[in-house]
């Protein structure tokens, strides 16, 4: 036995797992114990070995390992291994036989045990309250690299095979897999749930949830069985996913020219998540505020969020779980692509939403994220399996969805439709890499896409295209954009559009022109002044589109961040868009209204208060159009941006809308189905009163914690702790953050209050952490430090959906 040791170090850190055996089937059944919160479980894998080997090397992590034996195909001839070593370091599970497994077929079969964790990953345990009890369900979350967690397993996307789960579960709770359920039996308190076995799959996408649920069904037209599972008694607040699910399959079944391969899709909204959502296949877990929807409860921007995030995951079903990645280098092939379709399927679905405006505002996450000197290429190589957390970012998502939406527009519609159906036929239940996708959209379209594409996600950053007039002549130059300012060498074929208009129609014309037209490129442009100035003037005539003023003012706002532009010429721009009415257009100047008071605070606090009512006078008009009331059957867009302005107005200390605020809060505390106050509206509601609290004034303070803490709805509490940290009073805040680590406040909402600590109070609170840190074990270490790094940095680094 212990000369096999030494052998056993050839698997340590090594990125993959070796090839000698490859999974094929598993049949895996897992025992439950909810009270006791632990499981096991035992699983038979069907190997192909593609060599004699002595080793069977697979992963695992934090289990204990039982009986494990291998049977060859050839003779049934079992045999054990002589050593079983469980690599906690490397992920591993290393089995060394004393003789070598012969080349063929056989079944590994190994029996586990592990604790349902609360670190939502693996298998886990979610806790909810039932008639003032504290009870447990469980559920999976697998990607990119936990189903070790749950059973051991070849646990890369590459290494597909198919799935035959059984699950014994307590008799009153609802079991739920990737497959349907094939038959179900008693055996006293407990069932046995078996599954039918599942096509080719990677081991990321299995799915298990076990609790208790109510659910609603729909068929598609072509006879799939969608579901949604919600918690006991809110089966209406999963009607609109549900509609949403139904019509997602539809349109991209028609869109890909292959269906839906599944008998059925389930949607289960659990308690405790620690994304949005995952989109394993034909079981979709949400986090509940991603997927209910409340009629009265629910904002119009949760409306949009909703769809747009199902339909994100619906898409998986196709790009992802149909055609995998073969490695996390690929990441992007999933994330970018379910990305860029859920907004083709949005606005599809919801054309008056004008979604597709709206994608500038992920288009410019990921131009901001890829102009950090932190920042990485699309496609980047993955050395350790936990490295695999640190790319599921605003790259590998918005950036990957804007240069796929900029490929797009430079092939056109049809052929980019065409390709993609192509490319789910070649592949489908295989495994792709980024180059594949290309080689079949340069079949399709004739135009050599991997040279182009090449330099968008092998290196990382992005071009500033500056332009010049001289007379007649149109200068172009290109430098890689940095936020810092500094220099970078990258060198990028950058697809150019541009639009050449005149903005006085009269003998003498003076011409604008805007390069980059409908923001379609992922690149900045910086104009010099005279071609500024004139831009200037089409934005004031209003002869622009709203994707070209929005573009103009994001990279104004980049360039003046950079050092490239001043302050002064930023601000004289943002004055032009007073009469804005897009939504998208005027969000983003709220945006950039933000960002400038955050540097202006630190640098000339003394005289923040001038310009926060500079940006108020801007920002007024359309608070004064829209108003504080709804208006039967008005758009969606203006409902998204009531809610918008105003928070701002709120948030920079306007004193009328404090006025108001407050009054429709006081209305709020004596009936909470007030008319005065809409669910849009309310967050500004709660800025405003948390602005005016203060410790010698918190009596506004206590009654929002009241509200909270008797809200029935996930919405209502997400909208409270995202405002109860804006207090300008740094001792409120410092308790408002104990509040936010108590046992009231679920460990995945921390990150909504933390996100949005005052100004006031950051120092205040950096201290807090500090403190906090020497004190908190390391999980909930970790949780927070990730949470500040949020808030101080501004950028969301972490997004999985």
């Amino acid at each position: 036995m212990a000369a096999k040791r030494p052998s056993i170090d050839q698997f340590k850190g090594r990125t993959r797992l070796p090839t000698f055996a490859a999974p094929r089937r598993y049949d895996l059944r897992l025992k439950l114990d909810l009270v006791a919160c632990r499981f096991s479980g035992v699983v038979r894998v069907a190997l192909a070995l593609a060599e004699a080997t002595e080793f069977l090397v697979l992963n695992a992590l934090e289990l204990a390992i039982g009986d494990v034996c291998f049977a060859s195909s050839a003779d049934h001839k079992e045999v054990r291994p002589c050593d079983v070593v469980l690599d906690d370091e490397d992920e591993i599970l290393v089995l060394a036989f004393d003789e070598a497994l012969c080349c063929g077929e056989g079944v590994l079969t190994v029996e586990f045990s592990g604790m349902l964790n609360a670190q939502l990953k693996g298998l886990y345990k979610c806790a909810y309250m039932d008639g003032g009890e504290k009870k447990y369900m469980a559920a999976t979350q697998f990607e990119a690299v936990d189903a070790r967690r749950c059973f051991p397993c070849w646990d890369e996307p590459a290494l597909k095979a198919t799935f035959q789960i059984t699950l014994d579960v307590p008799l009153e709770l609802t079991a739920l897999s990737n497959m349907p359920i094939l038959q179900e039996k008693l055996n006293g308190d407990i069932k046995t749930v078996y599954f039918e076995e599942s096509p080719m799959m990677s081991t990321y996408l299995v799915a298990v949830v076990v609790g208790l649920f109510d659910s609603l069904e729909e068929t598609t037209a072509d006879g799939t069985r969608v579901r949604v599972y919600c918690p006991p008694g809110k089966s209406d607040n999963g009607k609109f996913a549900l509609h949403v699910a139904v019509k997602a399959l539809e349109l991209y079944t028609r869109y890909f020219s292959v269906p839906y391969p599944l008998p059925k899709l389930d949607m289960v909204a659990v308690p405790e998540f620690a994304g949005g959502a995952m989109e394993n296949y034909g079981l979709i877990i949400y986090r509940e505020n991603e997927m209910l929807h409340d009629e009265l409860q629910s904002t119009a921007a949760k409306k949009q969020r909703i769809t747009v995030v199902a339909m994100h995951e619906v898409a998986h079903q196709w790009f992802g779980n149909l055609v995998t990645m073969e490695w996390w280098t690929h990441l992007w092939l999933n994330e970018g692509f379910a990305t860029w379709v859920s907004y083709m399927a949005t606005d599809n679905l919801f054309p008056e939403w004008k979604v597709w405006t709206q994608f500038l505002q992920q288009t410019a996450s990921g131009l901001h994220m890829d102009s950090l000197e932190k920042s990485h290429p699309i496609e980047v190589e993955i050395i350790h399996a936990r490295a695999i957390l640190e790319i599921f970012d605003a790259v590998s998502y918005e950036k990957g969805s804007a240069v796929i939406q900029m490929l797009q527009s430079y092939l056109g519609d049809a052929i980019f439709q065409k390709s993609l159906s192509s490319y789910m036929k070649r592949y489908a239940w295989k495994n792709a890499k980024t180059e594949d996708l290309w080689t079949v959209l340069t079949e399709e379209s004739g135009v050599e896409v991997t040279n182009l594409m090449d330099t968008w996600t092998k290196q990382k950053g992005y071009p500033l295209i500056s332009v010049n007039l001289n007379g007649h002549i149109l200068k172009f130059e290109q430098s890689q954009f940095v936020l810092s300012g500094l220099a970078g060498e990258g060198l990028w074929i950058v697809p150019i559009t541009l639009c050449l208009g005149s903005y006085e129609r009269q003998k003498k014309f003076h011409f604008w022109i805007k390069i980059n037209i409908y923001q379609s490129g992922f690149y900045r442009v910086k104009y010099d002044d005279k071609l500024a100035a004139q831009l200037i003037k089409a934005i004031e005539s209003n002869y622009l589109s709203a994707t070209d003023k929005f573009g103009i003012m994001d990279d104004t706002h980049a360039l003046c961040q950079a050092g490239k532009q001043s302050l002064s010429s930023l601000v004289t721009l943002m004055g032009v868009y007073r009469k804005e009415t897009d939504y998208t257009v005027v969000s983003n100047l709220i945006d950039v209204c933000y960002n400038i008071v955050k540097i202006y605070y630190d640098a000339f606090q003394d005289s923040v208060d001038n310009l926060r009512q500079h940006f108020i006078n801007i920002l007024l008009p359309s608070a004064e159009r829209l108003g504080w009331e709804s208006v039967s059957g008005e758009p969606h867009l203006n409902v998204l941006l009531r809610g918008e302005i105003f928070m701002a107005l709120a948030s920079f200390g306007d004193e009328k809308t404090h006025e108001d605020a407050t009054k429709r809060f006081e209305s709020l505390l004596k009936d909470k189905n007030t008319p005065l106050l809409s669910a849009d509206t309310k967050r500004a509601a709660y800025i405003a009163v948390m602005r005016k609290t203060t410790v010698a004034s918190r009596n506004y303070f206590e009654s929002l914690l009241s509200i909270y803490r008797e809200a029935d709805t996930v919405q209502e509490k997400e909208r409270i702790l995202r405002h109860l940290a804006a207090s300008p009073d740094p001792e409120i805040v410092r308790e408002v953050l104990n509040f936010l680590v108590s046992d009231e406040v679920r460990d995945q909402d921390i990150i909504y209050g933390f996100s949005g600590i005052s100004l006031e109070a950051r120092e205040a609170a950096w201290k807090w952490l500090k403190v906090r840190s020497s004190v908190s074990d390391l999980n909930a270490l970790s949780i927070l430090l990730k949470i500040f790094y949020i808030q101080f940095d501004g950028q969301l680094i972490f997004c999985q959906i």
